[in-house]
């Protein structure tokens, strides 16, 4: 896992690594330039490069300068772009540009008019606070309208380091180089696609400078998946996980079949898929591994709920119910009698959002059903049900959806699922993790489904709620991405992603 911090995170690591331990903020500077300047030199070995870098007056201007000076060093064509007030540069900045103006490096306040091949942006670093505007505006709008290579140091000047928002206007980078650890606002658009190629080094600031901070999330990385219980060799069907499935209703089979398959396809023994009786020959045309067991309009619903909840290690509920009165009654009973982790999607949380008092209430000793331990639950909205559940707009909830999912699950006692191009899994009073797999092929009808059938799975294998929910969402994505590489995106449907699991679990 690796850690992601908001901009105040990021700048209390600065302090602690210079007052706590003692080391220079010139060396951090000194660092994170070579650091920086390295992958200009990697990607341009050849001197005869022509690189302008424009630089602020704060220490990400700093950072700048002194990348100029040593690709000026190196041999490289340089010139510094410096459009601020001397006046109001920090002490290191200050330092910098002194040291620039030595070694006889051009500095100009106005964008020349000549072509470089690099354009490197050190103008705002993470803590810009407000819009940029005025005559910074017009220069990096300016940078951007040029050919060439954009590089940025850090963070693209203009993009929220927490929200990944743009402040006005920001510098459109198709390389960041950030230090110690990425921030928030590189995670979510636009900022990641104003970010490009995000490239994280290491200057000093690791997670000793934390000194007891908690980040803001972590990332999941293909190392993690070896936290996923191994199959015995001994093992058997029933061994591996029974998995319940309360999806589907006439006209919508496909979610039901989706979550199954997705479920085996991800290491489940047993799928039981409980639908509607119509659905009976599609199920079993299509998922043709999964138990069925099937209710109509005389079935007693409380009945069969706890009928088959007997039977499972894990539940999924809520994909292609639909909400008729049986689909209501379906959800009311399985939430009042459950007692195995349990999953809620689509139409389960349609409903719920319309009832949250059938959400078995969490206390403090625990005690849920008949004294017992409450369940774990997972939502896995995307931001139009997550609106319905929370009761705010949908682009509200996209412009902060970090906090947004912290908040409910601490708020429901729920890991959250929250999902979106960055999906973010939140689980209450604890960490929160930021999905980077996945690609804008998947946004796709049953997507959805194959990752409830997939987080179901890890569920019913007995991985413990708070790992299942990201580790879950992380090899959806990157089946996603496995069979993109060879289907392309556009073309890419629901059971491709099924079938690109196999390229991702041994």
């Amino acid at each position: 896992m690796k850690y992601i911090l908001s901009s105040a995170q990021m700048q209390q690591c600065d302090k602690n690594t210079m007052e706590g331990y003692g080391v220079p903020s010139a060396v951090l500077m000194e660092r994170a330039a070579l650091a920086a300047a390295e992958e200009i030199t990697d990607r341009f070995p050849s001197p005869s490069a022509r690189i302008l870098l424009a630089c602020g007056t704060g220490n990400n201007g700093g950072d700048g300068l002194a990348m100029a000076r040593l690709l000026f060093l190196k041999g490289y064509t340089v010139k510094v772009l410096f459009p601020g007030d001397e006046d109001k540069c920090s002490a290191e900045a200050a330092r910098q540009l002194g040291i620039v103006r030595k070694y006889g490096i051009p500095v100009t306040a106005d964008l020349p008019e000549e072509y470089y091949d690099v354009y490197v942006d050190a103008l705002f670093g993470i803590g810009l606070s407000r819009e940029i505007g005025g005559n910074y505006r017009t220069v990096i709008d300016r940078l951007n309208d040029r050919a060439g290579r954009k590089v940025a140091v850090d963070i693209p000047s203009g993009i929220s380091a927490d929200s990944g928002c743009v402040m006005g206007t920001a510098f459109r980078a198709d390389l960041t180089v950030t230090f110690g650890f990425a921030k928030t606002g590189q995670m979510f658009y636009p900022g990641a696609d104003y970010c490009g190629e995000l490239i994280v080094k290491d200057i000093g600031i690791d997670e000793y400078s934390l000194c007891g901070i908690r980040p803001a999330a972590c990332m999941p990385e293909i190392e993690d998946l070896s936290l996923l219980p191994e199959r015995r060799a001994d093992s058997n069907k029933g061994t591996c996980g029974k998995l319940l499935v309360f999806a589907g209703s006439r006209n919508m089979a496909g979610a039901a079949a989706f979550s199954a398959r997705a479920a085996y396809r991800t290491g489940t023994g047993l799928v039981k898929v409980a639908t509607e009786a119509a659905n009976r020959e599609i199920i079993q045309t299509l998922a043709p591994e999964a138990i069925l067991a099937v209710y109509d309009e005389k079935t007693d619903i409380e009945d069969f709920v706890r009928e088959q909840l007997d039977w499972a290690d894990a539940v999924v509920l809520g994909p292609g119910i639909g909400r008729s009165r049986r689909a209501k009654s379906l959800v009311r009973a399985v939430l009042g009698n459950v007692k195995v982790p349990c999953l809620v999607d689509a139409d389960g949380l349609n409903i719920l959002s319309k009832h949250p008092d059938w959400l078995p209430a969490y206390q403090e000793d625990c005690a849920g059903i008949d004294g017992e331990s409450r369940p774990a639950f997972v939502f896995t909205p995307h931001p139009g049900e997550m609106s319905r559940l929370c009761g705010q707009p949908a682009d509200v909830i996209k412009s902060d959806i970090l906090n947004t999912a912290r908040r409910f699950a601490d708020r429901n006692h729920v890991i959250l699922v929250l999902k979106d191009a960055r999906t973010v899994t939140a689980v209450p009073e604890s960490m929160s993790y930021i999905n980077r797999t996945g690609n804008h092929g998947m946004a796709t009808a049953g997507s959805g489904d194959v990752l409830s059938g997939m987080i179901g799975s890890l569920l019913g294998q007995g991985v413990p709620a708070d790992l299942a929910a990201p580790l879950g969402v992380m090899i959806h994505g990157l089946a996603g991405d496995a069979v993109a590489e060879k289907t392309g995106r556009m073309p890419l449907t629901a059971s491709d992603i099924i079938e690109g699991i196999c390229e991702v679990l041994p």
